[in-house]
């Protein structure tokens, strides 16, 4: 059964619509890829599977929750199954790494404070940054920052990491790092999927590739 499930979809925003008749799926382990110009819909799309813009025609199903009648008591519950990396971080700039970790694992339930420090060890060490765990995000640069940012999307050991233009703030070398880290990932148990202009990566790290365009969602052969 596929962890994403769309048929007949149409993304709107504010009664616009910015995509009709979405029909795709993605299976566990992919590395997939959403393409096409500002404004087409790629990071609206996104934003559907996660319960942050409302499915309302067609069948939508994400990771067992059908998406065109999610209840808000449970929209909870469906983003921890989620990981989510923005492209303008979103790390809470008054505390440590550590404590921005601290405080999802704490929010998303759980308790033992011993647990959430092996966790937090966990995924730091796997993107690399299980040094600077004391440091303000403001003390990072732009590529640590969004290392961290995986991290945390990695904290509930999520069944799908949505990426929302990840190297978009970065050079082209540290992008390249994220782009590798992140398909390192869907190589495991869990499916990435990358909104991104940057077509070099997607070439250096094959996946399937979806493009926005004229109000459509097609995949490139």
């Amino acid at each position: 059964m596929p962890l994403i499930d769309y048929k007949g979809v149409d993304i709107c925003r504010k009664e616009h619509v910015v995509l009709k008749d979405v029909t795709f799926s993605v299976d566990n382990g992919e590395l997939v890829y959403l393409v096409g110009r500002v404004g087409s819909g790629k990071s609206s799309l996104l934003k559907s599977m996660y319960a942050e813009v409302p499915v309302e025609t067609g069948d939508a199903v994400v990771l067992g929750y059908d998406m065109t009648s999610v209840r808000r008591r449970d929209i909870p519950g469906l983003r921890r199954c989620l990981g989510v990396v923005f492209q303008d971080f979103q790390l809470l700039t008054d505390r440590s790494i550590y404590a921005n970790l601290d405080f999802v694992l704490e929010a998303t339930g759980t308790k033992k404070k011993s647990q959430r420090a092996d966790r937090i060890e966990e995924v730091l060490y796997k993107v690399g940054m299980n040094q600077k765990s004391y440091k303000m995000p403001h003390e990072l640069s732009g590529g640590e920052q969004q290392r961290v940012v995986i991290a945390r999307a990695l904290l509930n050991n999520p069944a799908i990491i949505l990426a929302d233009e990840p190297t978009g703030n970065l050079d082209p070398e540290t992008g390249e790092q994220i782009f590798s880290l992140l398909s390192e990932i869907a190589t495991g148990d869990t499916s990435v999927i990358i909104a991104t202009h940057n077509h070099a990566m997607i070439d250096k790290y094959p996946g399937r590739v979806l493009i926005c365009e004229d109000k459509r969602l097609s995949e490139l052969p």
